[in-house]
C-alpha cells in the first residue's frame, strides 16, 4: 500500500488489478505478470480483508475458493425461456432448414450468419446487477433452474465484476456495464485440463472420470463448492438473455460485446456471408473437431440479425433462427477381446480393452481405457461383449459400456487379478480406495520409478529418471537398497561404460549415495515409497519408533497408537513390513549401513489457540507452502497429520484437493480455508 493510501482505496485497487491479470491469463491466455506477482497481489488482498472485514466486497477475487452451501439448491425462473436448438446432421439438412425459415420471412434471402461452436458442456446463466455478478442457475428446464451461485464463483474465467478492464470500450465509446444483465453460457472442462486432472487422480488411486461434460456438470452441482474448485472448470459464453439498456441488433455484435465487457467466449466463431459459407464452415470444423480445446459436438449456425430471428418465431420450442449442425458421431461398437492391466510407477493396476479393431474417428482402435476395477463391475462389462467404444478429441479411446442385449451367454464376468502380473505378490485394495495396489516395492514393473524416487527423496545428486532406467536395464538394481552396492567393484565398472559417465561423474554420484545413508530415519521412510505414508507420516513414524529395528517389529495396532498416525497409514506400513520382499530391502539397508535413528521431534507450542487439535492440510493453499502451514499450525499449539479420521479436528482446504476433501465430507469433519484457519488461530 502507498504512503498515504487508504484500505479502502487499496482494496478497490486490487481488486481491479486482479480481475485485469485474472481475466489475461484465464480469457485472453496472455498474462503480463508472473505467478508469484499475481499471488502477491492476492495474498496483500487477502491480508486487507481479514484485518478490515468491512471491506470486503461481494466481486472480491480473494472469493473464490467455496464453502458449503445449503443442502438444497433454491429453484431460478429464467427471466427468459433457455431453450434448445433443432438439428441437422448433413449439408442437405441446413439447406432445407435455410429454405423453410426463407419461406416463412423473404428477408432471410438476404441475411448473413455467424457460426458458433455447440460446446459440450453444462449450461448456465449469469446475472449481473451494476456490473457485479449476483446469481448464477443451470439451464434445468430451460424455465427453471437451479441456482449455484456459489459454484460458480469458483471459476475463474468468470468475471465476478464487468466490464474486466475499466478502460474497455465498444463502438468508440467507454464501456459501462448496465444496470441488470444476464448472459448465457457453457460451462466446461478443457480437454488437456481434463486429461491432466484425471491423469493425477489416477496417480493417486483414486477414481478417474468418463468425460468432460459430465464431471463439469456434476462438479457444479455439488453441495460443497470447495469440491467444484477441485475441476479446473471453464466458461464460454455466446448470448444475452436480458439487459437493460443495451441495444445490439446483430449476433456478431453480441460475440465482440461480451468479450469487451470481460466474458470469455470461443475462438472459433466465424461470420458467414451466405448460407454457403455457413455450411462450408461446418464441414471444415467437423473435420478440424479434434484441434479444439474443448467437447464439441456440432456447430450452430445463428442468423445474424437478432431482431430478424426473433421475428421468425419458433417451432414447437425449437427457434427458427438458429440451427445445430452435429457431427457425425464418433461411437461405434465393437467386442471386447480380453481386459489387460498395467501396472503404474505407484503400483497401481489399471485394467485396459483388448478390442477386435475398429475405426473410429479415422483412427483404427485395438484397446480402449477401463478406467478401474470398479468401473468394470458397474458397467458389469464382460468379456465377449460386443461394447460401446468412443473417441473425443485426442482423448484415450474409452468403452462407454456393454450392448446387454447383444450377448449370446458365452460373455465372461471378468475376475479381477489376486495377484501382481508382474512379479507374482498379492495385490491389495487400501480402505476408502478406488484402486488396487502391488505393494511389493521390488516388482520389476515399477522398480524404475520407484529407484528414481528413492534417490530424489534421498537427495541423491545425478539420479534421475534416466540414470533409474539404466541402472535396472543393466541388472545393477533389482531393488532400492541395491543403491548403496553400486560402489561394488563389478558394477562400478558397469556404471564406468555406461554412455555419458566418466570417472569423475561416477565418483561424484557414489560420494552423494554415501553422503545419503546420513539421511534421518524420517527421509529413509518416506523415501520407501509406502503407500499413503508421506513427509508428515515418515517424521511421525520415525519419532514415534526411533528406528527401524523397532518398527519393523510393530504390528498394525502398535503402529497406530504412534501419535499422528492415523489407520489406513499403519495398516499400509504392516502391509509393507510383512512382504517378504519388503523385510529383503530392510536387511540389505541394514548390511549397507543405512540405518539412521529418529531426528528430535519438533516442539509444538503447547497452551496456544489450536493447542490439542490435530489438521490435515490438502490442496495448495494461496499463501502458504505446506511447510508453513504446518509451522503457522504447531506454532499455535495445533497438530498436522497426513490421513482424515473421525479423530481430525479440521481439514484445511486449499485449491485442487485431493481424495482427503471427500473422505473429509463422509465423516462430517469441519472444512476451513487458509482465511478460516488464521481467523481460528485469532491471527
Amino acid at each position: 500500500m502507498s504512503k498515504g493510501q487508504t484500505p479502502s482505496a487499496r482494496v478497490d485497487e486490487l481488486c481491479q488489478l486482479l480481475a485485469h491479470h485474472n481475466y489475461r491469463y484465464h480469457v485472453l491466455a496472455a498474462p503480463v505478470i508472473s505467478d508469484a506477482e499475481y499471488d502477491t497481489l492476492l495474498r496483500e488482498l487477502q491480508l486487507l480483508e481479514a484485518d478490515h472485514p468491512e471491506l470486503v466486497r461481494p466481486d472480491s477475487p480473494a472469493r473464490r475458493v467455496g464453502g458449503a452451501v445449503s443442502e438444497r439448491f433454491p429453484k431460478v425462473r429464467h427471466p427468459k425461456p433457455i431453450l434448445s436448438l433443432g438439428n441437422a446432421y448433413t449439408a442437405e439438412d441446413v439447406r432445407a432448414w435455410y429454405d423453410r425459415i426463407r419461406r416463412v420471412d423473404d428477408r432471410v434471402e438476404a441475411t448473413d450468419f455467424v457460426v458458433e461452436p455447440k460446446i459440450d458442456g453444462l449450461t448456465v446463466v449469469l446475472h449481473y446487477e451494476n456490473g457485479v455478478f449476483v446469481r448464477g442457475a443451470s439451464r434445468g428446464d430451460g424455465e427453471v433452474g437451479e441456482e449455484i451461485t456459489p459454484n460458480l464463483r469458483t471459476i475463474r474465467s468468470l468475471p465476478l465484476r464487468i466490464p474486466v478492464d475499466p478502460k474497455s470500450t465498444y463502438g468508440g465509446q467507454p464501456l459501462k456495464a448496465p444496470a441488470r444483465l444476464v448472459v448465457r453460457g457453457e460451462a466446461v472442462i478443457f480437454t488437456a485440463d481434463f486429461e491432466k486432472a484425471n491423469a493425477g487422480r489416477q496417480a493417486r488411486g483414486e477414481m478417474v472420470y468418463a468425460n468432460p461434460r459430465n464431471t463439469a456438470s456434476g462438479s457444479l452441482r455439488q453441495l460443497d463448492s470447495g469440491l467444484t474448485a477441485a475441476w479446473p472448470i471453464s466458461l464460454l459464453c455466446y448470448a444475452i438473455v436480458e439487459a437493460d439498456g443495451v441495444k445490439i441488433d446483430r449476433q456478431w455484435d453480441l460475440i465482440h460485446y461480451l468479450r469487451a465487457l470481460g466474458f470469455p467466449t470461443a475462438q472459433n466463431i466465424r461470420h458467414c456471408a451466405s448460407i454457403d459459407q455457413a455450411v462450408a464452415f461446418c464441414v471444415e470444423q467437423a473435420d478440424q473437431r479434434d484441434a479444439m480445446p474443448f467437447e464439441a459436438d456440432g456447430m450452430v449456425i445463428k442468423v445474424n440479425d437478432l431482431r430478424l430471428a426473433a421475428e421468425l418465431g419458433f417451432v414447437g420450442k425449437d427457434p427458427r433462427g438458429a440451427l445445430a449442425y452435429k457431427f457425425p458421431a464418433r461411437e461405434v461398437s465393437t467386442v471386447l477381446q480380453a481386459i489387460g492391466v498395467n501396472i503404474g510407477r505407484t503400483g497401481v493396476l489399471t485394467p485396459y480393452a483388448i478390442l477386435e479393431p475398429v475405426q473410429v474417428g479415422g483412427v483404427i482402435v485395438r484397446q480402449a481405457t477401463l478406467h478401474n476395477f470398479d468401473y468394470i463391475a458397474a458397467k458389469d462389462i464382460r468379456v465377449g461383449d460386443r461394447v460401446m467404444l468412443k473417441r473425443a478429441g485426442e482423448v484415450i479411446p474409452y468403452i462407454i459400456g456393454p450392448l446387454v442385449e447383444a450377448r449370446t451367454g458365452a460373455e465372461q464376468p471378468y475376475q479381477i487379478p489376486t495377484t501382481c502380473i508382474s512379479c507374482g505378490e498379492a495385490v491389495e485394495r487400501l480402505e476408502g480406495e478406488v484402486a488396487y495396489y502391488c505393494v511389493n516395492s521390488a516388482c520389476p514393473a515399477q522398480l524404475t520409478r520407484t529407484v528414481e524416487h528413492f534417490a530424489g527423496v534421498l537427495d541423491i545428486v545425478g539420479f534421475g529418471e534416466k540414470m533409474a532406467v539404466q541402472l535396472v536395464a543393466n541388472g545393477l538394481v533389482k531393488d532400492v537398497a541395491d543403491v548403496f552396492s553400486l560402489r561394488e567393484k563389478k558394477k562400478k565398472a558397469v556404471l564406468l561404460e555406461m554412455p555419458g559417465y566418466g570417472e569423475k561423474k561416477v565418483e561424484n554420484l557414489l560420494a552423494s549415495i554415501e553422503a545419503a545413508k546420513q539421511q534421518p530415519l524420517g527421509r529413509l521412510i518416506s523415501a520407501l515409497g509406502i503407500r499413503s505414508v508421506g513427509e508428515v507420516s515418515a517424521n511421525d513414524l520415525a519419532n514415534g519408533f526411533g528406528t527401524l529395528t523397532t518398527l519393523r517389529k510393530a504390528k498394525a495396532d502398535e503402529i497406530q497408537a504412534a501419535a499422528g498416525v492415523g489407520p489406513v497409514v499403519a495398516q499400509a506400513v504392516a502391509d509393507w513390513l510383512a512382504r517378504k520382499g519388503n523385510k529383503r530391502v530392510l536387511d540389505k539397508l541394514e548390511k549397507a549401513g543405512v540405518w539412521p535413528t529418529a531426528a528430535p521431534r519438533t516442539r509444538v507450542a503447547a497452551g496456544g489457540p489450536l493447542d490439542g487439535q490435530t489438521f490435515v492440510i490438502t490442496g495448495t493453499l494461496p499463501n502458504w507452502s505446506r511447510e508453513e502451514a504446518k509451522a503457522f499450525i504447531e506454532a499455535n499449539g495445533g497438530k498436522v497429520i497426513d490421513n482424515v479420521s473421525k479423530k481430525t479436528s479440521y481439514l484445511v482446504l486449499g485449491e485442487s484437493p485431493g481424495s482427503k476433501l471427500a473422505k473429509a465430507q463422509t465423516l462430517g469433519v469441519p472444512i476451513l480455508d487458509e482465511a478460516g484457519l488464521r481467523a481460528l488461530a485469532g491471527r
